[in-house]
């Protein structure tokens, strides 16, 4: 494997608190998507500053709170996604990804799933 190809995958975790203008309003943990349909954008990001400040000084451990908060099933993975190039993800959350660097988190980045904090991993 050439390190050109190796560039070209990235790894990483997120967390992803879902709002009422996601594309799908229901989560492992609201499966009737209660609460997410009650749930604006902004209070999503509020949540998610004061979650990714907890991560960033040291407070809290990102996979742990990925495992309780995060809206994507990949929660249960403490947030990890795996593996993946470009072309896989929506846009703005892949150009996030490659636009960090590895252990490095993102600020907010909004999709059509709802607001997330990346941190690549790999």
């Amino acid at each position: 494997m050439s390190s050109s190809s190796a560039a070209e995958k990235v790894r990483a975790s997120h967390i992803l608190i879902k709002h009422q203008g996601s594309r799908r309003k229901a989560s492992w943990k609201d499966p009737e998507g209660h609460a997410i349909s009650n749930t604006t954008r902004d209070a999503a990001v509020s949540q998610l500053k004061v979650l990714r400040d907890d991560i960033v000084s040291g407070k809290a451990k990102f996979g742990d709170v990925a495992s309780r908060y995060s809206d994507c099933s990949s929660a249960k993975r403490g947030g990890d996604l795996g593996t993946f190039g470009r072309g896989q993800m929506q846009k703005p959350f892949e150009e996030a990804t490659y636009s960090l660097r590895v252990g490095e988190i993102s600020g907010i980045v909004d999709t059509d799933s709802g607001v997330h904090i990346i941190m690549r991993t790999g």
